[in-house]
């Protein structure tokens, strides 16, 4: 267990202190703890955007990275004292940039040696306990395994187990000892926690090897031991969401539990949470067996924002009781980048950048993927057709029509007229998913594009069309709207969830129930991600782990040249009673 020194402080430091208890004994001055908290940093090392190669910029102003967090967390440690605080992250650390895919698959840290550079830029900062995020598993234990080893600070996972015994595959917890000046040490104990939707996202990964169990069952097994080993403080990390809900169906458990951690598991005094992206600076949900009042925070995402939680601590019959707390999000756009953690990185980030602007081919035209949730467009098509030829290519001796499926991952993604680089390629398609291709029904296809296609807002025939208030309906993200290729098919946004799905034909003619066809599809869909009907039961014909993105890449490479007039056709459209939308 790492010591800090922790010098007592006076009560006027204190920012807005909630749940105050009874006075401390006579002669014990009340003791502050901070906590700073990052979650889904997904490989932002410094401030920069790989798909536009320029400094990272966005509507509101937001910078990421580390580098920035780093800077925040040493005027938070010049304030405090180094020895008054602690870092924590809650998860997605490793998966998420050109930076994160160069390391694990261009030039892999498990065959070069090379330190990856969140482990890198994270021991340099000095991270006191990281947990692990759905996205760590992405590119396969190996190279998880070699990151954990390579960090400084324990990696945790509680409720990640190895299939066959149950034990924990990583460290549950940690326990961090804080010398006081004249006083009895505080303990602060950190639980984490990761999203049991691992088993979904990477089945392919983890399936047979570990499973994860239930964020509030695995809190309530491990918190009375942290308690038990003396922990004045308890800390859960939790790479899941607030909300109660999942994305996906089944019986894995609850995606986005951390409110119900605190709710019903005793004994935890604040929740640093992530995988929703929120900022929420404060949070307070009340603990349903204690009454006491249980502190939640989220920081965001890619280094946006830092929380900063304060305990107070104060001396009750001998020991450390948390007496008042409170917590913040700072915004990393208020600091300059680090220059320790920009200069550790540069080589990395250097290599990344050259790869990123390598360029593949030559498009005949400007593509942009701007109107994809809403239009038939051609950069959307150039995903479906790579999809098609792969499968085809993989499945000579297949007689079945073959179709592909594609969700508009990125409004902002454009190939330019003239050279395409691979950060073009890599913006259109920015997951690390991987191709299949199952066996549909006729039936089972029009109702897969009947459940995509909840994303639209109702809209009445001859409404004003706005297209800002179209789509998303129910908080759908784009990346859960998929659009098919190889039938033709109108969607009537003027109809209620169910009844959109208007003149499904194949080659000219309506399509039977019972026929067959060979879809193309990812890995994130075909394992139930997004809770799409019928695939993940459907049989699999192909599955030989080629990445999308660089499929996508390969073909471009290729052909040498992209031109729109080889792929690009108009399948699908948006409708009213019939009448065309656009």
């Amino acid at each position: 267990m790492q010591t800090k020194k922790l010098a007592v402080t006076g009560a006027a430091t204190l920012c807005a202190l909630a749940l105050v208890t009874p006075p401390a004994q006579a002669g014990a001055a009340p003791v502050t703890v901070t906590v700073l908290g990052t979650s889904d940093i997904h490989s932002n090392g410094l401030n920069w955007d790989y798909f536009k190669d320029a400094t990272y910029a966005d509507s509101a102003g937001n910078s990421v990275g580390l580098a920035k967090v780093s800077s925040l967390v040493n005027q938070i440690r010049a304030e405090r004292g180094a020895d008054h605080t602690l870092l924590f992250d809650s998860g997605d650390t490793i998966q998420g940039t050109p930076l994160a895919y160069y390391y694990a698959k261009v030039e892999p840290i498990t065959e070069t040696g090379q330190i990856h550079p969140m482990a890198k830029a994270m021991n340099a900062i000095g991270y006191d306990a990281v947990t692990l995020g759905n996205h760590e598993f992405n590119y396969g234990l190996p190279l998880l395994a070699t990151w954990i080893k390579q960090m400084k600070a324990p990696v945790l996972g509680a409720n990640a187990v190895y299939e066959k015994t149950g034990l924990p595959a990583y460290k549950p917890f940690v326990i961090k000892t804080m010398k006081v000046e004249g006083e009895k040490p505080i303990k602060v104990g950190v639980l984490g926690l990761t999203n049991p939707g691992v088993a979904i996202w990477d089945k392919a990964n983890v399936e047979g090897k570990l499973r994860f169990t239930d964020l509030v069952e695995s809190a309530k097994k491990w918190v009375p031991v942290i308690r038990g080993l003396g922990a004045d403080v308890v800390v859960v990390t939790a790479h899941a969401g607030d909300n109660g809900m999942s994305s996906y169906g089944g019986d894995l458990p609850v995606e986005n539990a951390s409110a119900m951690v605190a709710e019903q598991v005793p004994g935890i005094d604040a929740v640093l949470f992530g995988h929703a992206h929120n900022d929420v600076p404060q949070r307070f949900v009340t603990n349903k067996v204690t009454g006491q009042q249980v502190l939640l925070t989220e920081p965001g995402r890619w280094g946006q924002r830092l929380s900063k939680l304060d305990f107070q601590l104060t001396k009750q019959h001998g020991r450390w009781v948390v007496t008042g707390k409170s917590s913040t999000t700072i915004n990393t756009n208020t600091v300059a980048e680090d220059p320790k953690i920009v200069q550790l990185l540069r080589p990395q980030h250097d290599a990344t950048v050259g790869y990123v602007n390598k360029v593949v081919a030559k498009s005949t035209q400007e593509l942009s993927a701007a109107e994809s949730p809403y239009k038939d467009t051609a950069i959307l098509d150039y995903i479906q057709h790579v999809q098609v030829e792969t499968v085809k290519q993989a499945l000579p001796d297949n007689t079945l029509p073959v179709l592909s499926i594609a969700a508009p991952f990125s409004r902002t993604a454009v190939f330019p007229a003239g050279d395409i680089r691979v950060r073009d390629v890599a913006g259109l398609y920015v997951y690390d998913n991987t191709l299949l291709a199952i066996k549909l029904t006729g039936a089972q296809i029009k109702d897969y594009l009947e459940y995509s296609a909840r994303y639209f807002n109702q809209l009445a025939p001859g409404a004003p069309v706005d297209v800002t208030k179209l789509t998303n309906a129910g908080n759908t993200p784009d990346y859960n709207y998929d659009q098919l290729s190889g039938v033709s098919y109108d969607i009537d946004v003027s109809k209620p969830v169910g009844q959109r799905i208007a003149n499904l034909t194949y080659d000219g003619a309506p399509v039977p129930a019972d026929k067959e066809f060979v879809v193309a599809i990812n890995n994130y869909r075909q394992s139930g991600g997004g809770g799409f009907p019928h695939v993940t039961s459907a049989p699999v014909l192909y599955n030989a782990q080629v990445e999308i993105r660089q499929a996508l890449i390969d073909y471009a490479t290729a052909k040498a040249t992209i031109d729109p007039g080889d792929f690009a056709v108009q399948n699908w459209k948006l409708t009213r009673d019939g009448v065309p939308v656009f």
